[in-house]
């Protein structure tokens, strides 16, 4: 990559991104003269076609909070700086930062082989040449039995936070099971989400902690920094544990942690959407929900920020729909429950 000029404040950036026309723009949220929003909503305005830009937020709440409005203004991805250790985690915010310019820069921006995190087939998962106008099993127009199923698990990484609202704030208060979702962000960006998000949704939203029992009707976002473990406890209820472990699982929370335990402690009553994001994770706990009798839902690759979870789950063979989040939100909501005739008139 080419890093085409530097700004000293917002209104140097924004004179630089129309004369220098770049792929991708990175800001900070604080800035002097004009700050980092003010530069976004006049890029996103002014600026035809407008850059990727991907913010750079402090690790704070203030900042998490600031990182969400972002996201809503029309930037691609966030990063977090923690400022107390930025000497000493320059190397991984540095690769972090490379790696989600090159995933949010427009296609074609970069050749396929300098991509450092190429989109591909998962290990041991076969990749599928998908015929053009292929039909998918569950169509936008299919709606679900109020009680097919037990569980809804969603994941999603870049892109993602617009994405989760527009489809949790359309969910009835009375979905017929509990949601859990896995958004790949740091602990205090998805506290923040889940505040947000409880503050727009029908349906109650709360911060996963350690030992909550899952209820219908409320939506759980997996806290950042440590995978999310379902398991099924004393009496048979499901509850939500955490742990560092797997180390291997590069996303904290990884959505493969939290789909392999849905399918293990569900079996077959398990719905799994993929949403926008950059790399593959997913694709292998969506494979362990489909072998349990689950149904898959992935994001459509024209509204992706960035088309590679969803594309993985697609090319591992095991998608049952691909949909649009408007249409998702239709159709998860057609599990609200089924009242009595009685209870409707009244």
């Amino acid at each position: 990559m080419r890093v085409v000029g530097t700004a000293r404040d917002g209104k140097d950036g924004l004179e630089k991104v129309k004369a220098l026309r770049p792929d991708v723009v990175t800001l900070d949220v604080e800035m002097p003269g004009v700050d980092g929003m003010t530069c976004l909503r006049a890029i996103k305005r002014e600026c035809n076609p407008p850059p990727a830009v991907l913010m750079c937020s402090s690790l704070t709440s203030a900042g998490s909070h600031a990182a969400l409005q972002a996201l809503r203004f029309g930037a691609a991805e966030v990063i977090a700086k923690d400022q107390s250790t930025i000497s000493d985690k320059v190397e991984a915010m540095r690769d972090e930062l490379i790696a989600k310019i090159r995933a949010i820069a427009p296609s074609g921006s970069f050749p396929l082989e300098a991509a450092a995190t190429p989109v591909r087939a998962p290990s041991g998962l076969p990749r599928v040449a998908l015929p053009e106008g292929q039909v998918w099993r569950i169509k936008p127009e299919h709606r679900f039995d109020h009680d097919e199923f037990g569980l809804i698990v969603i994941g999603s990484s870049t892109g993602g936070p617009p994405v989760l609202e527009v489809i949790l704030s359309a969910l009835p208060a009375d979905l017929s099971c509990p949601v859990v979702v896995a958004q790949h962000m740091p602990v205090l960006f998805t506290r923040s989400l889940a505040q947000r998000l409880d503050e727009m949704c029908n349906m109650t939203v709360v911060h996963a902690e350690v030992g909550m029992p899952l209820h219908p009707g409320t939506i759980y976002m997996c806290q950042g920094g440590v995978h999310t473990h379902l398991v099924r406890g004393a009496g048979g209820k499901v509850t939500i544990s955490t742990s560092e472990e797997p180390k291997s699982e590069l996303y904290r929370p990884s959505v493969n942690v939290l789909f392999s335990t849905a399918a293990k402690v569900v079996s077959g009553k398990v719905l799994a959407v993929v949403l926008t994001g950059m790399g593959e994770d997913g694709a292998s706990g969506a494979r362990e929900i489909k072998a349990r009798g689950g149904t898959i839902l992935t994001q459509d690759a024209a509204s992706c920020v960035v088309y590679g979870m969803p594309k993985a789950v697609v090319a591992a063979g095991v998608c049952d729909g691909v949909l649009t989040p408007e249409q998702i939100a239709v159709m998860l909501g057609s599990l609200a429950e089924v009242r009595p005739a009685s209870d409707a008139a009244a």
